[in-house]
């Protein structure tokens, strides 16, 4: 007992000199706690940018539709962030880390430039230490201090109230606060928007959290044009000029088409008799065992690859990454663009590899291609990559066209209407004949006039005698 009395000193110094026991961090509420508690060691969280990457084929900003999370979620890795719409497509961003959303740095509608960062997410410090860190903060302007005059306190007491009235956004306007969910509408409810020239602030949706539906925009549309007809009833009408954004679409065929006429073109024409085409897919529709329909424009895409096989130049791509020495890019396969009219927009997918297609399942892919862009379902996969494109505007009018080559391409086919008119046979009869006006356009830098005629000139062969294309199929 005497030895313990002689050193409960020294054993108490030694229990102070401990470090303190802390708790485990699963016990602590919140991550800032945790870094105030362990601020002399390295923190166990971290804070990343998820960065918009390059979505291909030219594409510089894409449109955010929705978001699928918000500040302060949880996000789990490879899971969807958001979805945005490029000028070609709608497609999901998907989250390169699991961790906590901190800050959504633009909202629904925002356009976003590619290398941008999208979001803040907190994650596990270590296990992302190649990424990117967070990215600083704009520090917000500081408020200039305000001197107030002294003035009676019974000039004070007048003007509080209607100082306060303007500064009152609830007294001013008499809204119910807006749900932050309300603009996360779905794509078709967009369009909708965007083809009525409406804000979605506008709108008090009905939906789940506030979202707009289609019958909110349409409830809205009739109680303005409602309201105009009454205002019209009172003052004359007058038409004013109104301002629009471009589309995405739009905006990035403003530029590509730029870009595109510093291309000089080459314009080549040619017409072709049809007639021989047109008896083969009638046999084709009246055969019970092929249901599918086998369009005009799957002969001439084959025809074209045929060609290519003979006249590789159509087939690449210019490399100017060195003005002084440009060079030419040859491709193998040969995928092929087919200009289609959507209700986003005129947008260009391809059929990958059309040399080992048959013309059966070039059929198929236009039609699967088709059917996805209607939807504005096509995806970046569909859209990149092509090496030529073949535009057949005859589907809506107009017999010639002066079709513009597209950046990364060397040429271009426009198909025109087809047309039914007298033509003299070989023995020097007058006999109906379908004809169809074909015109190219090439980069008159690196191809010529003859080749561009030699390569037409095999296409209108494969046209107007399409047993041709058996004898050159593998």
């Amino acid at each position: 007992m005497s030895f313990l009395r002689c050193n409960r000193p020294f054993l108490g110094a030694l229990r102070s000199s401990r470090p303190q026991r802390t708790l485990p961090i699963t016990q602590f509420p919140t991550t800032s706690s945790f870094r105030r508690n362990f601020h002399a060691a390295l923190p166990l969280w971290g804070v990343r940018s998820q960065i918009l990457k390059d979505v291909g084929e030219g594409i510089t900003e894409v449109q955010i539709i929705q978001w699928y999370v918000e500040e302060g979620a949880h996000i789990e890795e490879w899971k969807p962030l958001c979805q945005y719409q490029s000028d070609k497509a709608v497609d999901d961003i998907t989250s390169r880390y699991a961790g906590v959303v901190k800050k959504l740095h633009f909202q629904a509608d925002d356009t976003v430039p590619t290398g941008k960062a999208l979001c803040e997410i907190e994650v596990e410090d270590g296990k992302y230490p190649e990424e990117h860190n967070a990215a600083e903060a704009t520090p917000e302007p500081v408020q200039p201090s305000v001197i107030i005059a002294d003035t009676p306190s019974e000039q004070s007491a007048e003007s509080t109230p209607s100082s306060s009235s303007k500064l009152d956004p609830i007294g001013a306007v008499n809204e119910p606060p807006r749900s932050k969910y309300a603009t996360l509408a779905t794509p078709a409810v967009r369009g909708l928007l965007k083809t009525l020239n409406i804000n979605i602030l506008d709108i008090s949706g009905t939906g789940k959290d506030g979202r707009v539906l289609k019958e909110d925009v349409h409830r809205f549309v009739a109680g303005r044009d409602a309201a105009a007809e009454a205002r019209s009833a009172i003052t004359p009408s007058q038409q004013t000029e109104t301002t629009v954004n471009l589309t995405p679409i739009q905006s990035q065929m403003f530029k590509t088409m730029t870009r595109s006429l510093t291309v000089p073109h080459f314009l080549y024409a040619d017409e072709l008799n049809i007639n021989n085409i047109t008896a083969m897919r009638k046999k084709l529709a009246s055969d019970p065992r092929d249901p599918k329909k086998v369009t005009f424009l799957s002969f001439v895409i084959k025809a074209v690859s045929l060609a290519l096989n003979e006249y590789p130049l159509l087939n690449a791509k210019v490399d100017m990454s060195n003005p002084e020495k440009p060079k030419l890019i040859m491709r193998p396969k040969h995928n092929i663009g087919v200009a289609m009219d959507t209700p986003q927009g005129l947008i260009v997918p391809n059929i990958k590899d059309v040399g080992n297609r048959t013309i059966l399942e070039i059929a198929s892919e236009i039609s699967r291609l088709s059917a996805l862009g209607k939807d504005g379902k096509l995806t970046p996969a569909d859209l990149s990559g092509g090496t030529i494109t073949v535009s057949n505007i005859g589907n809506i009018g107009g017999t010639y066209v002066g079709p513009v080559i597209v950046p990364t391409e060397v040429a271009i086919l426009g198909v025109g209407k087809s047309r039914t008119v007298p033509v003299f046979d070989d023995v020097g009869q007058v006999t109906k004949g379908e004809l169809v006006n074909f015109s190219w356009s090439a980069d008159h830098r690196v191809v010529d006039g003859a080749t561009m005629a030699r390569m037409a000139t095999m296409i209108r062969e494969f046209i107007e005698s399409p047993e041709l294309m058996l004898l050159n199929m593998r």
